[in-house]
């Protein structure tokens, strides 16, 4: 019997949420709209040059798989997430967060030193997330962070895409997908972000396997996942991957293939 609503596995990061101009994105150097892979020492450069602004900042519980997660706790799902935090003050902080949500998690007992990810989220006037992220400790995820009985009694797992930028993480996320696939459990995946599929397009691949339940991305992630030039082409296109998927469309909203019907 299926006991979990849905599995999953990603990055743990601590995000420190930030109000910034479009103006100030520039003067840093920051590509705005897409998650960008830094040093610790750059994330401290961004930090002191946005002292100002952390007066006003937000520190909450994060990671693109958690976010999702958490959302299912929040609507009463059951909800299990595996990850990996250090003995610091942000894991301490990241697990209170995910117990406080409601959902069960791998980081019990003794956590190993290190620092947890971070990442900082910028956000603009038209609320659009630009996020420069140092991955942590959450880095080296691997199979052992895996569990296996949750895993089996979940009615879906979801992996995120950012897992490929990590060996380690890339190979849990597959072991993941075939222990959910003998198990009987659904998969549910997301691209993540547009850089992960341009870069990092065989590894997904391998994460997603022959096919996958449900996928998740949004306009640009499957324009370049499918090479398709037109929404229609790119509707098509998706079915080859995924049996249902969801497209977010931005300022126009979201379709859903449900399997037989495209809806809008």
């Amino acid at each position: 019997m299926k006991t979990i609503d849905v599995y999953g596995i990603g990055a743990a990061l601590v995000d420190t949420e930030i109000e910034i101009s479009d103006a100030e994105l520039a003067t840093f150097g920051i590509e705005k709209g897409v998650m960008t892979l830094v040093d610790e020492a750059r994330q401290l450069e961004l930090i002191s040059h946005l002292d100002n602004h952390l007066v006003m900042a937000k520190r909450a519980s994060g990671g693109s798989a958690a976010n999702s997660i958490m959302a299912v706790a929040s609507f009463g799902g059951k909800a299990f997430q595996s990850c990996k935090v250090a003995d610091d003050d942000n894991g301490h902080f990241y697990l209170n967060d995910l117990t406080n949500a409601g959902v069960n998690h791998n980081g019990v007992g003794q956590l190993p030193e290190g620092t947890t990810g971070k990442c900082l989220v910028l956000i603009t006037p038209d609320a659009e997330r630009t996020m420069n992220t140092y991955l942590g400790i959450s880095e080296t995820i691997c199979r052992k962070n895996l569990n296996l009985d949750a895993i089996s009694s979940a009615k879906y797992v979801y992996t995120e895409g950012y897992l490929v930028t990590s060996p380690t993480g890339k190979d849990a996320a597959i072991e993941c997908r075939k222990q959910a696939e003998q198990a009987g459990t659904k998969t549910a995946f997301s691209l993540s972000d547009p850089g992960m599929v341009e870069f990092f397009r065989d590894g997904l691949q391998e994460m997603i396997g022959d096919r996958v339940d449900l996928l998740f991305c949004n306009k640009d992630e499957a324009f370049g996942w499918t090479g398709a030039s037109s929404l229609d082409d790119a509707i098509e296109g998706m079915k080859q991957t995924a049996s249902t998927f969801a497209i977010t469309l931005g300022a126009e909203g979201a379709l859903v293939f449900d399997g037989e019907n495209t809806h809008r």
